[in-house]
């Protein structure tokens, strides 16, 4: 969509970076409805039962090739020579979600239920794979393979990564360290989950990772309008996702000016039999008026699972919503 997409006036040659992961992917089924589409239905199998399951989870290990970056480096300054310039660009924003991977190991409803019957083992397993999100992190920064993501980088789940507060004063344009980048994360299967819980088994063990970085980006799908005050322990939170589960009044009395409000319209919208561009226009228009100009807002349009292979509905909600912002 063109809104304020922005292209890179580069392109990319990313560093031959690579990372041996957790040691455990997903064993699923799964279902789809559209052979043409990625987006599928899953049955998880359960990976993770006991305490000595936990040990599944292997501690990642970082290794850079610099010979085949150099190669990949120079076939395409050789390929795109007198029209676009080539930077290398090392790991920049990392999508941090805890909860996306144990979910997946663990079961749904397993986790759900442990969350009471088995806290301790919940939390131990959350611990553990933190863990190895830190040391993964602790190799890229030592490597030197970090690279701002104060540019076009998508950040959190769907903002652009643009401010003029990174990387802020501690910089060497030499060594990029994650403070002078974004960090995110979010519990998107705690959409049924309280405040308490959200806290006990998520963003306790979250503040570990979010206090590494610059500005931190926190949420993604799930409503978190009942919960701002426990983000608000994030010490360098800049902006909050606010999703269409959200209780829209909420979520703005409790954010304020304090936070960018991240609002996600509703993508259903677009996956209709219809396309119902009146609808796309009051929902834009809903959020303006509760806001006002006492708060700071962005518009993502994201998790799109379908536009019914009509591209353009999307372009007609963004001049839609590039009309009311203007206005």
């Amino acid at each position: 969509m063109p809104a304020d997409m922005i292209i890179s006036d580069f392109l990319t040659c990313p560093l031959a970076i690579h990372s041996t992961g957790f040691g455990i992917t997903e064993d699923v089924d799964m279902v789809k409805t559209d052979e043409s589409s990625n987006v599928v239905s899953r049955h998880f199998k359960i990976q993770i039962r006991n305490p000595e399951d936990i040990e599944k989870i292997k501690m990642p290990a970082v290794t850079y090739n610099e010979k085949t970056t150099e190669s990949h480096y120079r076939t395409m300054c050789e390929v795109y020579d007198g029209i676009m310039p080539v930077k290398k660009v090392g790991q920049k924003h990392i999508w941090f979600a805890p909860w996306d991977n144990i979910i997946r190991w663990y079961g749904i409803q397993e986790a759900m239920i442990d969350m009471i019957e088995r806290a301790e083992f919940v939390n131990a397993v959350v611990e553990r794979v933190v863990d190895a999100y830190m040391v993964e992190l602790d190799q890229f920064e030592k490597m030197n393979l970090l690279s701002l993501d104060n540019n076009n980088t998508r950040v959190g789940s769907g903002a652009y990564g643009y401010t003029d507060e990174l990387p802020g004063a501690n910089y060497d344009s030499n060594y990029v360290r994650p403070h002078n980048m974004w960090g995110c994360s979010n519990a998107q299967i705690f959409s049924g989950v309280s405040a308490d819980m959200h806290w006990e088994f998520a963003l306790r063990h979250d503040l570990r990772w979010l206090e590494r970085w610059g500005l931190t980006y926190y949420g993604c799908c799930e409503p978190l309008d009942r919960k701002i005050h426990i983000l608000r322990k994030i010490p360098n939170l800049r902006k909050i996702s606010v999703s269409t589960w959200c209780n829209l009044k909420r979520a703005i009395e409790n954010i304020g000016s304090d936070y960018v409000i991240s609002y996600k319209p509703n993508p259903a919208i677009l996956a209709e039999d219809n396309w119902h561009p009146e609808r796309a226009r009051a929902e834009i228009r809903e959020v303006l008026e509760k806001t006002g100009h006492n708060c700071h807002v962005e518009f993502i349009m994201k998790d799109i699972s379908t536009v019914r292979y009509k591209p353009h509905r999307l372009w007609e909600w963004s001049q839609i919503a590039m009309e009311m912002v203007e206005k």
